[in-house]
């Protein structure tokens, strides 16, 4: 008897996955046994106008706008490339700044997956707890920018804004409490079968898998790859603020829930130690020239490491601009794990990738 093969789309219009990719499983029975994916849905022309419609001093504003959840790392990994094509320094004030509100953005971008982690668990509730408790670090990073999403924070020489002795009072407030709360978060996904345990095994990257297929940030740490951009900075002060690398060995969906909990922890940390020991300067200064010649430079965001290529001849527009995104890169992997699942499993594999479409169809 010939086995029966059902092609079953996921995407791009599903509950468990409104963003522009699509992904089509090959399944017999309930497992799916092979795996379509196709990212080509949307394309903004977002790195075309950054070399026809805007000057290269004006590109950290554009490309905040590839992502909403990312928006700060997308801005600060354009502008520190042109900084090194230009004349100037950065005070150590504005890099701690900088580094803040990176920071910020790492963990409220990582509450949002964790929410919907429980959603598709069926922990509607805990989804509503978890978007709650992210609100104050939204409001820290609107107070810190003038901004509540995108963030027109970061200019080329600095910050747009300093922090007022207030404004640092809040934010050791509100990261107080909210580490009191993630504690009690990695309790109940530690212990709850429903919601976290009997995801052991499910969705699982090897190692070995993840180095082959280039797994990037939470997704590879969770698979116990030691790769993370910021112990490799030297142009940001991670080394001074507490930064420690998380990774687990599992690989599956328990693994990336907990690494992200206790990356939430450590960027908590990290930014209590930015707020008590801010260096004394300016917040921005003037950078001479424009930009000339090649620079690639790459920061962890969220998903992973983000990598900024930029080229410019001395003009005011610049010759090229090349975006490589984490969700991109990781697709590879993405596609690997859903082999060898079952169906029913998918929306919490999917969830737990934490992919960002907006980000790959820039």
């Amino acid at each position: 008897m010939s086995k029966k093969i059902v092609q079953i789309p996921l995407g791009s219009q599903h509950i468990s996955l409104l963003e522009p990719v699509k992904f089509k499983f090959s399944c017999e029975n309930e497992k799916i046994i092979d795996v379509d994916s196709d990212v080509g849905f949307v394309h903004r022309g977002i790195e075309r106008a950054c070399t026809t419609k805007f000057k290269y001093d004006k590109i950290a504003y554009v490309v905040a706008r590839v992502c909403g959840l990312c928006a700060i790392t997308h801005s600060l990994t354009y502008t520190m490339s042109a900084e090194s094509l230009l004349e100037g320094e950065v005070s150590m004030k504005a890099k701690y700044l900088r580094v803040l509100m990176v920071e910020l953005d790492r963990i409220h971008s990582h509450m949002l997956c964790l929410s919907h982690v429980s959603e598709n668990a069926g922990y509607e509730a805990l989804f509503m707890q978890i978007m709650g408790d992210r609100e104050p670090i939204m409001n820290l990073q609107e107070k810190i920018s003038g901004n509540r999403v995108q963030f027109d924070y970061i200019d080329i020489g600095g910050v747009n804004r300093d922090i007022s002795l207030s404004v640092e009072d809040d934010i050791k407030v509100s990261l107080k409490e909210l580490r009191g709360k993630i504690e009690d978060l990695i309790n109940e996904f530690e212990n709850n079968y429903t919601l976290s345990l009997r995801f052991k095994g499910i969705g699982a990257l090897s190692l070995k898998e993840a180095q082959e297929f280039n797994a990037l940030g939470p997704i590879a740490r969770a698979a116990g790859l030691v790769t993370d951009v910021r112990s490799e900075s030297n142009d940001l002060p991670y080394s001074e603020i507490g930064f420690k690398i998380v990774t687990s060995s599992g690989g599956d969906i328990y693994a990336r829930n907990m690494v992200r909990l206790h990356e939430i922890l450590n960027s908590i940390t990290m930014c209590e130690n930015i707020v008590s020991g801010i260096p004394e300067g300016e917040i921005k200064t003037k950078f001479k020239g424009k930009p000339n010649g090649e620079a690639l430079f790459r920061l962890e965001a969220p998903r992973g490491e983000l990598m900024y290529y930029v080229k410019g001849s001395s003009k005011p527009m610049l010759d090229r601009l090349r975006i490589k995104t984490p969700t991109f890169a990781s697709i590879p992997a993405f596609v690997e794990i859903f082999k060898g699942q079952e169906y029913a499993n998918a929306p919490a594999i999917l969830a737990s990738f934490d992919p960002c479409m907006s980000c790959t169809a820039k």
